[in-house]
């Protein structure tokens, strides 16, 4: 195989063209027992109807990665269409994310869960795949709840929109 051929194209080039194809915004949250984290994602995808299966994707430099190592269940957060402050918070590095204003509380099992979301999924974590510098997390939906009448926040070419 020639280098070109194993390099594919430029990153920055990579990331150009991601950032023209919209995408639903969730945040993930977990605690593996040491306090909760969580952050924003743009790459919730469904795999399966059975049994229910998602995937989201997490970098390995993210501050959050070595509590999802570790996790036996994490929380996707659906954010809403009016929560673009709420995404942002769990969008920056270097913060307590969970510290006032950010309101949540806890799911029976412990999982930690952000109040006033549009829904969310309670997974069970069954596979952790390598996957460049990032790992791919697929869970099984154990739980979930979600509001019909909220509209999604959406994350296009560098912002956030609403349908």
């Amino acid at each position: 195989m020639s280098s070109h051929l194993a390099a594919g194209i430029a990153p920055e080039r990579f990331k150009n063209l991601f950032r023209r194809y919209p995408a639903g915004v969730v945040v993930i949250t977990a605690d593996a027992g040491h306090g909760p984290v969580g952050f924003t994602a743009t790459s919730l995808t469904s795999l399966s109807l059975s049994p229910p299966l998602v995937s989201f994707g997490i970098a390995l430099t993210g501050s959050s990665w070595p509590t999802i190592e570790r996790a036996s269940s994490a929380v996707v957060n659906f954010i809403g269409a009016e929560q673009e402050p709420l995404a942002r918070t769990f969008a920056t590095s270097g913060i307590d994310r969970f510290a006032a204003p950010t309101a949540w509380h806890r799911l029976p099992d412990g999982e930690p869960v952000l109040d006033g979301v549009a829904g969310w999924l309670r997974l069970s974590v069954q596979q952790i795949l390598p996957a460049g510098d990032h790992r791919i997390v697929v869970g099984r939906v154990e739980d979930a709840e979600h509001d019909d009448n909220r509209r999604p926040l959406l994350f296009h070419d560098g912002r956030y929109l609403a349908l």
